[in-house]
């Protein structure tokens, strides 16, 4: 069987409800095997992510990320997801890398909030304005529909940029923003913490989504705290993001304070126990999360043919 090519085309038949829920079936499957590596030239970085969940596939997803390309006007990074059958090893499936990116981002995200809000939360801040936070308001508006979204930036222009391009509202004042929201979602690239636990009401649930190197944070050690831990994956975070990695260091907090990931859903431990509480989930990604998006893509592609 010929090989399907998949781009940007596909996203006009995928659902991000549906998404989460195929995400939170790759997980009742056999623990993925999972590897990265690395290869260099100068400032250019090769990253290659490869996953294998037994029943589901094998996916190669690889990444070059070129600094030099903004100055032709071409994205930095550039790539694609490979997925090779199960059984076979052959190859089904080469998937458009952003369109994998930004589903698996987002959804993750979703399906974290889905299990870990209230039900009722119907007022949702995104802090970051960039292509992360796009993707928020669309997967937000179809887990809790009705909700009203509230975009913060620190440069208010962006956020406003945002606001008008999504039909939400622009936030100047953080602390204020903080005071209404029920659920919240961090995408900035900061490498200090800026939201402070202090502002985070009961009942609030996060989405740490931006951090995903080990000198780079968004909450601080306050906000962790007061909060149940969560995260996608144990073995993506934990000793790999500085979310984790700086207040375990310093004794802030242990690793047994992350409850659960979402290998723990089966089990009934990723989930929100009182209405009070504050929950934290720390999105990391991993290979894996992109084999379970890109054959969910691919799923749908080749259905709506």
């Amino acid at each position: 069987m010929k090989p399907d090519f998949i781009g940007p085309e596909a996203e006009a038949h995928l659902d991000w409800v549906q998404l989460t829920e195929a995400l939170e079936a790759g997980h009742r499957l056999p623990r993925a095997e999972v590897a990265d590596s690395f290869l260099y030239r100068g400032a250019d970085t090769l990253l290659t992510r490869s996953a294998w969940i037994s029943g589901l596939g094998i996916a190669v997803k690889a990444a070059a990320i070129v600094p030099g390309n903004a100055a032709q006007g071409l994205g930095t990074v550039q790539g694609a997801v490979n997925l090779l059958s199960d059984r076979t090893g052959m190859l089904e499936a080469v998937v458009d890398f952003a369109l994998v990116t930004k589903w698996k981002t987002a959804g993750d995200s979703l399906l974290a909030a889905r299990r870990l809000a209230r039900p009722d939360a119907r007022e949702i801040l995104i802090c970051g304005a960039g292509k992360v936070a796009a993707s928020m308001v669309a997967a937000y508006r179809a887990g809790f529909p009705g909700a009203r979204i509230t975009i913060w930036n620190r440069t208010a222009a962006t956020a406003e940029a945002l606001a008008a391009a999504t039909g939400t509202r622009a936030e100047a004042d953080l602390e204020t923003a903080l005071g209404r929201a029920e659920i919240v979602a961090t995408t900035t690239m900061a490498t200090q913490p800026w939201l402070r636990g202090d502002w985070i009401q009961p009942g609030t649930h996060l989405d740490l989504i931006g951090a995903y190197r080990p000198d780079m944070r968004e909450v601080d050690d306050t906000a962790l705290t007061r909060a149940r831990i969560f995260c996608d994956a144990r073995a993506t975070t934990v000793h790999h993001i500085g979310e984790f990695r700086d207040p375990i260091a310093r004794g802030v907090m242990a690793e047994a304070d992350i409850i659960a990931d979402f290998y723990d859903i089966a089990a009934g431990r990723f989930a929100r126990t009182s209405r009070d509480e504050i929950t934290i989930c720390k999105n990391g990604g991993g290979a894996h999360l992109d084999l379970i998006t890109a054959q969910y893509i691919l799923q749908m592609w080749r259905a709506a043919r």
